[in-house]
């Protein structure tokens, strides 16, 4: 037989609004990496807290900010604000807040 792979639950997923535990910022989430997608230089560089690879990662739009960031699971919690997020990217990810979340564009195949 060949190898398992383990499933991997993620707590947050794409349109979920959070909140940074250690750096205290609000987000919306992107994406949704299973697991660590990044360099190991850059791991090395700006993961200082050494969160898990092998946990989910995500890729979060920050509110009231121009970029992005990448973000390991265990740092982040959910946001109890309810407020929208503000930046420049939304409209290219989603269509519409509706009840605290953000709801994504429809897709055209």
């Amino acid at each position: 037989m060949g190898t398992v792979t383990p499933i991997t639950r993620t707590l947050f997923s794409v349109g979920e609004v959070i909140h940074h535990r250690l750096f205290d910022y609000r987000g919306v989430i992107v994406d949704v990496d299973r697991r660590f997608q990044g360099s190991e230089e850059w791991y090395a560089q700006m993961a200082r807290s050494r969160p898990p690879k092998d946990k989910p990662w995500y890729h979060v739009l920050v509110h009231d900010a121009t970029h992005t960031t990448y973000v390991a699971e265990r740092n982040l919690e959910a946001d109890a604000d309810g407020e929208p997020v503000a930046h420049p990217l939304l409209e290219h990810f989603f269509a519409d807040f509706v009840d605290g979340r953000y709801v994504r564009h429809e897709r055209i195949n």
